[in-house]
């Protein structure tokens, strides 16, 4: 396959950013694409090449795929990257940059595609050999037969949408006579939301960690993991924080889990960088979704790997071999990442707005990925994340003193930020011990607002 010389960056904020510096290092020259309310931002500063694709509104811009296209073909690029949110999970925009004779930086549109689809998702992992958790086959419309399989999960069960996610259109039922009603009501969220009434179910597990492995394929059936993410911290479906390695998977987990997951990857042929999230509860892994793009907490992985997953992904793309094998990767140290928002810390309310002074921390292994400077406006019209602060040390104890340390130095004023929710959080006893779950964060937010 042909050498990328100039790429299109489908995105914006940080992660434009961030493929962009992989790109200057790769030789790869870069086209930002934006908004109009996007004319100041970093990426578009710093790239090759800036063109505007239109107004404010995602749907007219960044969500905007003609215009994309259009701007790919006037530059000249020969690849398009679309980062994380946006099109990143959109098998239309993956075959149609394709068709238009474009690289595009990502996996297959067929598998972007059935990954999408949670039910197909499902059905594709189990065929694969990853573990599931207990529910029905597919979707599920008729009420009487839900309600036995119900019975035959055990109580309770989680009702969801198969579109979608971000909690909408889920429904948690503990007992027969709540079942009916949950199940038209999370059919009817999922409508509203996503335009898709299906809906299915699994068992609920009461209080699971959220852990995710990250895996890279070459698109020719070789496959290799980079070990685990636990992103347990979590609100209203949100990721706040995340570590790498897991504080409670053994290296003989590790090892087990990750060589199921390569497997996976090199048997359907995956290609590019994904991640197969999983609830895990004693010692048990339980399939819930795979994301078939980069994430935005992959600079953990990179932190204890030393691996550059976006320059792999570009490597990947223009058919090259993975660069390393699995049995060359060392996992070393510890790493976590807090997601700084423009929030208000206490209310979580956006907080966009001029930025009138900004000091990022800095010191050895402190990494900040952030699109943001002294003078620049927040717009408020997408999401509040403005920075990931990343911090290594070779043990998690010494990566959280090297965490608060550098959230000590982190400033940034005229907006309201999270900082100080992530200086309290990494002081709790608690998150100090690792012993968190996904209610964690909820529980802890919501003593911290009583004044417990």
């Amino acid at each position: 396959m042909p050498e990328i010389k100039k790429l299109l960056i489908a995105n914006r904020g940080e992660i434009a950013l961030r493929i962009h510096r992989a790109c200057h290092e790769m030789g790869i020259k870069t086209v930002a694409v934006h908004s109009t309310a996007d004319a100041d931002a970093m990426h578009v500063r710093l790239a090759d090449e800036a063109i505007c694709i239109g107004p404010p509104p995602a749907g007219e811009s960044y969500l905007n795929i003609a215009n994309i296209i259009s701007a790919a073909e006037v530059s000249g690029a020969d690849a398009i990257h679309p980062g994380y949110g946006f099109l990143s999970e959109n098998a239309r925009f993956a075959e149609i940059v394709e068709a238009h004779g474009i690289m595009f930086v990502g996996p297959k549109p067929e598998h972007i595609r059935i990954m999408g689809d949670k039910v197909e998702a499902k059905r594709t992992a189990g065929a694969l050999g990853l573990p599931l958790v207990p529910g029905s086959d597919g979707a599920i419309s008729d009420v009487e037969e839900a309600k036995k399989l119900a019975e035959q999960i055990g109580y309770p069960v989680i009702i969801k949408a198969a579109s979608g996610g971000g909690g909408r259109g889920m429904k948690v039922c503990n007992s027969p006579d709540q079942f009916e009603s949950l199940m038209q009501q999370a059919g009817s969220e999922a409508k509203a939301a996503f335009g898709d009434a299906t809906v299915y179910l699994e068992k609920y597990l009461g209080n699971p960690r959220h852990i995710e492995f990250q895996v890279f394929g070459d698109g020719n059936g070789n496959a290799i993991h980079l070990g685990e993410r636990d992103c347990s911290l979590q609100r209203r479906h949100q990721k706040v924080l995340e570590e790498a390695p897991s504080p409670v998977i053994t290296a003989e987990e590790r090892a087990r889990m990750g060589g199921i997951v390569s497997k996976a990857m090199a048997d359907m042929g995956y290609r590019g960088a994904g991640t197969i999230e999983f609830l895990w509860e004693n010692g048990e892994f339980y399939f819930i979704e795979m994301n078939t793009r980069l994430q935005v907490e992959h600079p953990v992985t990179e932190m204890i790997t030393g691996v550059d997953l976006v320059r792999e992904q570009i490597r990947v793309a223009e058919g090259e071999p993975l660069s390393v094998t699995q049995d060359e990767l060392e996992f070393r140290g510890h790493a976590i990442e807090c997601r700084i928002n423009a929030e208000d810390p206490r209310t979580f309310m956006p907080s966009p707005g001029t930025i009138t002074y900004f000091h990022a921390p800095g010191g050895m292994h402190v990494r900040v990925d952030s699109g943001i400077y002294g003078g620049y406006r927040i717009p408020p019209y997408y999401d509040s994340m403005i920075a990931k602060l990343i911090v290594y040390g070779r043990t998690r104890e010494g990566c959280i003193m090297r965490l608060r340390r550098a959230l000590e130095e982190f400033v940034v004023e005229g907006v309201k930020t999270t900082i100080p929710l992530h200086q309290d959080l990494i002081d709790d006893p608690e998150f100090q011990d690792g012993a968190y779950t996904i209610k964690w964060l909820e529980d802890w937010l919501a003593k911290e607002a009583g004044g417990g």
